[in-house]
């Protein structure tokens, strides 16, 4: 008999709520044009406003995943989820703030309100990290993190047609910022009626669910072994040569996912000559195999785990299979001159780039469970380095060596993140935290 799977109304309200979170920080690339001209911004000035969202994100991982794990994810959604959309109905009025109160410089005034927005929404991919911890039975943890992740691409497929029809139907991106923010704030009502903690504080789980989610009655996994029933101390993570190394791959996830999300709607217009209405089906390309692959990469990493009992098969190799394929894709761009062959190299790159995105996540609960949120927020926090670094460099690259550049730099990346999952050991976070006896996961006993 099948449990119940209240669990997956959970999940699906999660990404509910992040998908809005996508959506929101997109929508900047598509107001490009207005924007730019209105306030004389030129590439590498357009690539620093874009990039000032990634140094509040970068810290507000960090201090999210901390308080997911101290107070619970249902206070740090409400919180940080009212204060994003505030922040982007703000985002409206960025460029008179900074002339009004910072010398008559917009950048600055685009600097404050976009780094505050980037902080607010920094902790949602930690919190749901740990909301998928404690959500989640072990055994199906793989695709319960990529549905949770899906609002990555999804969001970013639907920021394309979002943002450019409510630019169209309003004439105006600072109302786009506005509407937008009240959806989010609209969404909160729902979301805090519907959401618990943790399972056993919600009404509507069974016991026989309950009983499911904690494995009760079902043989241990491959990681437990290697995980002793102590309290893990959040230092842990700076010792960890697996959690390190998994953070260095998800920061090229990122580079690729940021260089994608900013600067190809400017890119398709400036390279191309497309207008903002073609850019609404243009702009959801790239992300239309994203969307597939996400959960397909859990479900793979999943059954690769079940069958072969190997976390490092599961996550390692489904990990650095994908991202040597993904720095194929965005090396060749550069040898492409059609729109037609540039979009196809772009969206098997990204889709395949999305493939191992559950594989980070599910290494952090795989390794350290108990410090899911505080762990998943210093992934976080590293990774996101490249939603400052990946917008930033590609406008300085873009005006000095022209738009390839920025393709090649982002198959690099890709490349270097690939190496670092070739060394990580799931489930393994280190001699100290490691019980004596057993063996790492995919590891013989030495002697």
């Amino acid at each position: 008999m099948t449990a119940p799977r209240y669990r997956y109304v959970i999940f699906c309200l999660l990404v509910a709520v992040a998908l809005v979170n996508y959506i929101d920080r997109g929508a900047i690339s598509y107001a490009a044009g207005p924007v730019t001209a209105e306030f004389g911004f030129d590439k590498p000035a357009w690539g620093q406003v874009l990039g000032f969202f990634g140094y509040g994100y970068m810290f507000g991982a960090l201090l999210g995943g901390w308080l997911a794990d101290r107070i619970g994810p249902r206070r740090v959604w409400l919180c940080a989820g009212a204060a994003w959309s505030v922040l982007e109905i703000a985002s409206a009025f960025a460029g008179e703030i900074g002339i009004g109160l910072f010398a008559g410089s917009a950048l600055a005034g685009f600097a404050v309100v976009r780094v505050l927005f980037g902080f607010t929404e920094g902790p949602a991919y930690s919190t749901i990290n740990r909301t998928i911890a404690d959500w989640a039975a072990a055994k199906e943890r793989g695709f319960a993190v990529s549905l949770g992740l899906l609002s990555t691409p999804l969001g970013a497929l639907l920021t394309a047609p979002v943002s450019v029809g409510l630019l169209t139907l309003t004439d105006s991106w600072r109302t786009t910022f506005i509407i937008l923010g009240v959806v989010g704030l609209l969404l909160l009502i729902a979301f805090y009626r519907m959401f618990r903690n943790a399972p056993e504080d919600h009404p509507k789980v069974t016991a026989e669910e309950l009983r499911h989610i904690r494995g009760i009655g079902e043989p241990a996994g491959p990681e437990a072994a290697a995980q002793p029933d102590i309290r893990v101390p959040a230092w842990a993570f700076f010792r960890s040569r697996t959690l390190l190394l998994n953070a260095v791959g998800y920061f090229s996830f990122m580079f690729v996912n940021f260089t994608i999300l900013t600067w190809v709607p400017k890119y398709l217009q400036d390279e191309f000559g497309f207008s903002l209405g073609s850019l609404w089906y243009l702009g959801m390309v790239p992300w239309i195999g994203a969307c597939v692959t996400i959960l397909l990469g859990g479900r793979i990493s999943d059954r690769l785990r079940r069958r072969t009992g190997s976390l490092r098969v599961a996550r390692n190799a489904v990990a650095v299979c994908s991202m040597a394929a993904t720095s194929l894709c965005f090396l060749s761009i550069p040898l492409v001159n059609s729109a037609v062959g540039v979009l196809t190299l772009m969206a098997i790159g990204n889709a395949l780039n999305s493939l191992p995105n559950a594989v980070f996540w599910s290494v952090i609960i795989d390794t350290a469970p108990t410090r899911a949120g505080t762990f998943g927020g210093f992934t976080h926090f590293i990774a996101n380095i490249a939603a400052v670094a990946a917008p930033t460099l590609a406008g300085y690259l873009a005006a000095r060596w022209g738009y390839h550049s920025i393709f090649v730099a982002a198959g690099v990346a890709t490349a270097v993140g690939m190496c670092a999952m070739a060394l990580i050991r799931p489930g393994y976070l280190g001699r100290s935290w490691t019980a004596p006896t057993s063996p790492a996961p995919g590891e013989k006993a030495t002697a």
